[in-house]
């Protein structure tokens, strides 16, 4: 299962800035890591057809104890001539959410449900060492419309033992609010991302990729609905205060969040893979760091081991750990002459946390050990422990995020 925006959790009508722009800086990354493992395209006798052809179908479910319920049904394809060395492959999500979040109940909102769509379509050309590819993505939901194009460059080098990436993508988002045109009220926002990789054939069994991005956003990244309760200078508010106690301590004025306008992210990755006789190890690493000052780090382990020749699985374990931005506040207070804090926000994702990830995959061939035509069926379970270490309301949550796929290649 490939859940369409890894790590995001939804909570409220929170914009999906940047989502397409890291979407396809890592699917960018895996391609250029399986790109050193293959031979040049070469026939083989009697083959009849230099098509390849990947269908793939996919259904995963969220649901967490912050009353977030997500249900999302995709569906995926990619042709490709191996030996003229194009491909051009394209999917479409739907996400249909139903939450009534603890951030929703404070502002005294109801339960609300909307449906996303969204949809990519990519092509890729790499008739020798040299290769090209181009991306696109739209996304659209009741108050929130991005898109987003991009491509990169690959060249293989050393016999193949070493790829080398070159990314640009550039986003666009328009935020606005249920049942107002753009043209009453919206906000915009745009994003440049960059992208340098190099993956390397160590030996015959081990891979290792080195990625760096860097990504520019200019415009407004607060979140239309998100109300910050203000308190009087010297008021204690503790970790964790339920509603009613925010309520009876706050001032009455509840602005709007606001946060700066621009804002850089950069991100440094490694990725290490090995093929044992029986079993895959993938080990990831990844340290980001942004012109807020939040910092974070991400560590993941995935073990794959053979049941025979139909049947891969093995455990996911991932854990996270991030400060705050520099004007995280757990309780804003009012200033001189009542007035707001400049910067505010209420988004405990910006707040220091942690969060620990375990995880099953199976994947299941289906039809004969020897038909190349392979049906693969694949079952996945993960759940994640997160701790809010200085925020109103929530102090921790438990997710669970499952899902079920069918892919088959002719």
């Amino acid at each position: 299962m490939r859940w369409p925006r890894e790590g995001r959790v939804v909570r409220d009508r929170a914009p999906r800035r940047a989502v397409w722009v890291f979407a396809f800086l890592v699917l960018t990354g895996d391609a250029a890591a399986q790109g050193v493992a293959e031979s040049s395209p070469a026939s083989s006798p009697g083959q009849t057809s230099n098509l390849d052809i990947h269908a793939a179908s996919e259904f995963a479910s969220y649901a967490d104890t912050d009353h977030v319920f997500v249900q999302t049904p995709s569906i995926s394809g990619a042709v490709s001539d191996p030996l003229a060395g194009w491909s051009v492959d394209g999917s479409y999500v739907v996400d249909v959410v139903s939450a009534a979040s603890v951030d929703i109940v404070s502002t005294a909102s109801r339960r609300w449900e909307e449906v996303r769509q969204a949809g990519t379509l990519g092509a890729t050309y790499k008739p020798n060492d040299l290769g090209a590819s181009a991306a696109s993505a739209l996304s659209v939901e009741p108050d929130y419309v991005s898109w987003m194009v991009g491509g990169s460059v690959t060249e293989d080098l050393l016999q193949k033992n070493l790829t080398l990436l070159l990314g640009y993508f550039h986003t666009h988002d328009t935020a606005g609010r249920t049942g107002t045109p753009f043209s009453v009220f919206s906000e915009t926002l745009e994003s440049e991302a960059f992208k340098a990789a190099a993956t390397m054939v160590v030996n015959r069994t081990t891979t290792l990729a080195l990625v760096v991005d860097s990504v520019f956003e200019n415009g407004n990244q607060a979140k239309p609905y998100r109300y910050i309760p203000l308190f009087a200078p010297g008021t204690s508010v503790p970790i964790g205060a339920s509603i009613d106690l925010v309520n009876s301590l706050r001032e009455a004025p509840r602005p709007l969040e606001q946060l700066p306008s621009s804002r850089q992210r950069d991100a440094l990755s490694a990725r290490l893979a090995h093929r044992f006789h029986r079993s895959t190890l993938r080990l990831d690493e990844r340290v980001y760091g942004d012109s807020w000052l939040l910092f974070a780090t991400t560590t993941d382990a995935r073990y794959f081991f053979d049941l025979g020749r139909r049947v891969e699985t093995g455990p996911h374990a991932r854990l996270h750990a991030q400060n705050g931005v520099d004007f995280w506040q757990r309780a804003y207070t009012l200033g001189p002459g009542f007035s707001y804090p400049e910067y505010r926000t209420g988004d405990r994702e910006l707040g220091p946390l942690v969060n620990a990830t375990g995880g099953w995959n199976l994947r299941i061939g289906l039809g004969p050990v020897a038909d190349t035509n392979a049906w693969v069926l694949g079952f996945d379970a993960n759940f994640t422990y997160s701790r809010f270490l200085d925020d109103l309301y929530l102090t921790q949550r438990t997710s669970a995020l499952v899902g079920v796929s069918l892919e088959a290649n002719w």
